[in-house]
């Protein structure tokens, strides 16, 4: 682990936590093509943060926390304000998406500080279902607001929203079994 604490990698995850209030106002104020962009150049910096510290033998205790806070930020604000119907876009998530999504992190976390208090256990890797949630939810949020900015409703997106809180309900239900062999 690296001393330096505001390591170039660390100052892109900052960024990224950044520019989540400029993507709701950009969402909020109908300026799609804008949040898109906004909303790419933030997945490239998550990806360039985590490379950066690795090639630069950078990696700090605050990238590792901060990292995966940034990605939640943006995923969970993502997905309440593009859930909020009053905001008319050309293509709202369902609610009940939005409340799985959230819901299921909220419980993660919750469990995850359960076990950490009550065992020795202080290490939670993802899981391969938690990764696939995570990637069908960015993939998700991505299509929408690219189709938000085209002003586009494919008939084929409201089964996506179907996929994407399968496998976030499944992924859950993968943590859950992990957790309670991880206690016993």
């Amino acid at each position: 682990m690296s001393p330096q604490i505001l390591t170039p990698a660390n100052q892109l995850t900052i960024l990224r936590m950044a520019f989540i209030p400029i993507f709701v106002i950009l969402l909020v104020y109908n300026h799609h093509g804008w949040a898109f962009f906004i909303f790419l150049l933030a997945g490239i910096t998550d990806g360039l943060d985590g490379l950066m510290a690795r090639w630069l033998h950078q990696k700090t205790a605050l990238g590792a926390l901060l990292d995966p806070i940034a990605d939640k930020l943006l995923l969970t604000t993502s997905f309440v304000v593009l859930s909020v119907k009053d905001l008319d876009f050309p293509n709202s998530l369902p609610l009940w998406l939005a409340i799985l999504v959230i819901s299921r992190d909220v419980f993660l976390i919750v469990s995850a500080l359960i076990i950490l208090v009550s065992t020795e256990h202080r290490h939670f890797p993802p899981s391969i279902f938690g990764k696939a949630a995570t990637l069908i939810q960015i993939i998700t949020l991505t299509l929408v607001l690219f189709f938000n900015y085209r002003a586009l409703t494919p008939d084929w997106l409201f089964g996506l929203y179907v996929l994407t809180g399968i496998i976030t309900v499944f992924s859950g239900l993968h943590y859950t079994y992990r957790g309670k062999r991880m206690v016993s």
